[in-house]
């Protein structure tokens, strides 16, 4: 009997569940926030931006290579890699489904490792992370037999 993880996400939530065969439905194995990824760009940084002296008549504004609210995606997305590489470490699960908003999927499959992409059997951009289990179930039905 193979057990399949799902995991629910998008850059401020995620939700993992697990499945363990057949007609064993859905359980919630573990819930994530990042209440950093809600933040407004401009309270993630400390101050404004600084100046530096440019060639020419005026002061050029240094402006950060990334915006904030992308790095902090991405530091979630590393946190949620690095949970599922535990998990298959620890050898919790066979199978692996993603369910992730558009933008948000492409930085979680960035971030992880070749055995853990090896076991995703089905990836899905979609934000589902604020339905109910039995609607999620509905979603999955063509992936997995709950």
């Amino acid at each position: 009997m193979s057990i399949t993880w799902i995991l629910v996400a998008n850059a401020s939530a995620a939700s993992l569940y697990v499945n363990s065969g057949p007609k064993k439905g859905l359980q919630k194995l573990k819930e994530f926030e990042h209440a950093a990824s809600r933040e407004k760009g401009h309270d993630l940084v400390s101050d404004r931006p600084g100046h530096n002296k440019s060639h020419g008549n005026g002061h050029g504004s240094y402006v950060p290579a990334a915006d904030p609210k992308q790095n902090e995606a991405q530091n979630f997305a590393s946190q949620l890699a690095r949970e599922l590489e535990q998990g298959r470490t620890a050898n919790s699960y066979q199978r692996l489904i993603l369910v992730a908003s558009a933008p948000f999927i492409g930085l979680i499959n960035g971030r992880l490792g070749n055995h853990v992409r090896a076991l995703i059997s089905d990836s899905l951009e979609k934000d589902y992370t604020k339905i109910s289990e039995k609607e999620l179930a509905r979603h999955l039905e063509s992936c997995i037999y709950l």
